[in-house]
């Protein structure tokens, strides 16, 4: 019989929307005998149809009755969540009025009273304790990780051993306690180790066998767990071990004056659902869903926000994702956005940011600092743009600076990145550099005591704001190559032109040619479409020629030619 018994005694887990008071165990127990282990071999033979048929089924049918007596050797039982069956311990515990102290033991000798005068208990070894028996407390508390006999729980496993312990430990608050304790402005450790437990609700449930011999019924070392039936808020169902159903016994030694084996299996047997009620169910749902999903929908909005007639709206979800290759460490960067003509943003909307000091990490042969620091800007463009003129792409520009111990900041390079042209993710690289100045005396300044030349326009780093004449001449102007900064914009694109096909064509080329036209993709376009329409111009004027004229250029032709 070793391998018919059912080793998969560890948890499984099941998620249900029904109420947990529907859920209801059958247990079936019963003690593994001699002559019991031998009706079932004989059985198993007389199924298979072997030898000697006569005898084995005149054997089986003689001590049958002798291999499961329904008496102290086999129980059957239905048990439902949080049903509260009384073992012969607590049934003559509770039975002394003396030895009732709390509330709910003198609601369990209420139970028995009653259940006396209704005709005495109906189980006999199997029993359960609830979530409010102070087994349920002692037993979470003492649970074991792993299997080693030397096992110390940690921290953790006594805090989350202590969270199911509410209905005992709860103690109420006065009002005063309550205000007290909104805002803790002097945490101790003890407080601040506590305050970090998640504490999810749940509830337990253990169904219990009392494995003691005939005249040793009652003993709390007789106790054995059969089942442990755990439930969350989120309607989590723990069992350990699982149902058997078709899986076969699980199997319990008890070891004293005689060894004994004992079975038991466990049934899934909660009612099912009827057709009209599953159908009322589904309806409730279906309409409930319903019902949220108007709500969500009244929250957003039906109609898809759209920016006003005849302009752009750019939207820019960025990250400053990393620095490398400084000279110094503990970096920040500090940027801001230029908008050119025609562009503008909302007046509450910050076009400038500073991200936070990061230390360097040596990733092979260079130094970075990861920022990942995230920024939005929304801007808009109006298409109030002139036929021959080019209106520019807005501009990131930024600086980088490093703090030394002494709260020295140094300038370690200055750089910009031009937003995204096309929508779509882009990883941009930008190279900074940092002015200098001749001779050793500004950079020993710099290593000692902090400082370094600085821009006073970072709209130097490309052609500055207020630049108005046609060449910028930086003949003298040194600098030195520093690092790299890397950046990841998010492009989104939105406006009414790309509604309408056909107006899309035209605002193609009123606007996003334009803003486009530095681009290569935008010139080799414009080259192609150039072409395409010479040539159709030149077929037009040959297909409008005489014939005449075109036969004699092609005589004039050959006679060259030749």
């Amino acid at each position: 019989m070793a391998e018919e018994w059912n080793q998969n005694t560890g948890e499984v887990v099941y998620r249900s929307r029904d109420p947990i008071k529907n859920l209801k165990i059958r247990v079936l127990l019963q003690r593994v005998s001699p002559i019991s282990a031998l009706v079932q071999r004989v059985q198993e033979e007389e199924e298979g149809g072997n030898r000697g048929d006569i005898a084995l089924r005149t054997l089986g049918s003689s001590i049958g009755t002798a291999g499961r007596r329904h008496g102290g050797d086999e129980e059957e039982i239905v048990i439902s969540w949080q049903e509260k069956l009384f073992s012969e311990f607590e049934y003559e515990l509770y039975k002394n009025e003396a030895a009732c102290q709390t509330p709910l033991d003198h609601q369990y000798r209420q139970d028995i009273l009653n259940m006396e005068r209704s005709g005495g208990r109906k189980n006999r070894r199997i029993f359960t304790y609830t979530d409010y028996d102070r087994f349920t407390n002692l037993e979470e508390h003492s649970q074991s990780v792993t299997t080693s006999g030397k096992e110390t729980p940690t921290f953790l496993t006594e805090r989350m051993a202590n969270v199911r312990r509410r209905h005992q430990d709860k103690r109420p608050l006065d009002g005063a306690g309550i205000r007290n304790r909104l805002v803790t402005y002097e945490p101790s450790e003890e407080f601040v180790r506590n305050s970090h437990v998640i504490n999810t609700p749940v509830q337990t449930m253990y169904i219990m066998a009392d494995l003691g011999t005939s005249g040793k019924v009652g003993f709390k070392e007789n106790e054995h767990v059969l089942c442990t039936i755990r439930v969350d808020g989120n309607g989590v169902i723990t069992l350990k071990p699982d149902v058997t159903s078709t899986k076969g016994f699980y199997r319990l030694e008890v070891e004293g004056q005689k060894r004994q084996l004992w079975r038991y299996s466990l049934h899934h047997v909660s009612e099912s659902v009827q057709g009209e009620e599953q159908e009322r169910e589904e309806a409730l749902y279906k309409d409930l869903y319903g019902r949220h999903k108007e709500y969500l929908n009244s929250l957003v909005g039906s109609d898809f926000e759209l920016p006003p007639a005849g302009v752009l709206r750019l939207c820019i979800n960025g990250e400053i994702v990393s620095a490398q290759e400084f000279e110094c460490d503990n970096l920040y960067v500090h940027f801001f956005m230029e908008l050119p003509k025609h562009w503008s943003s909302p007046a509450f909307q910050d076009l400038s940011g500073v991200t936070q000091s990061c230390k360097s990490k040596t990733i092979g042969r260079d130094d970075v600092a990861y920022f990942c620091y995230p920024f939005s800007f929304e801007i808009f463009l109006s298409e109030e743009v002139e036929a021959e003129e080019v209106p520019q792409w807005p501009v990131v520009y930024f600086e980088v600076l490093s703090l030394d111990f002494w709260q020295r900041y140094r300038v370690e390079g200055y750089g910009s990145v031009v937003l995204p042209q096309t929508p779509g993710m882009h990883e941009i690289t930008a190279h900074t550099w940092r002015p200098v100045d001749q001779g050793p005396v500004t950079e020993l300044r710099r290593f000692f005591i902090g400082g370094s030349p600085e821009l006073e326009d970072l709209t130097y780093v490309r052609m500055p704001g207020t630049f108005q004449g046609q060449r910028l001449s930086r003949f003298g102007f040194r600098t030195e190559t520093t690092g790299k900064v890397t950046f990841r914009l998010y492009a989104i694109h939105q406006s009414r032109a790309f509604l309408d096909s056909s107006s899309l064509r035209k605002r193609m080329q009123s606007v996003l040619d334009r803003l486009g036209g530095s681009s290569q993709q935008s010139s080799i376009l414009n080259v192609i479409d150039a072409f395409q329409k010479a040539r159709r111009r030149m077929q037009q004027a040959r297909e409008s020629l005489p014939k005449a004229i075109l036969t004699t250029s092609k005589v004039s032709l050959e006679q060259s030619t030749a």
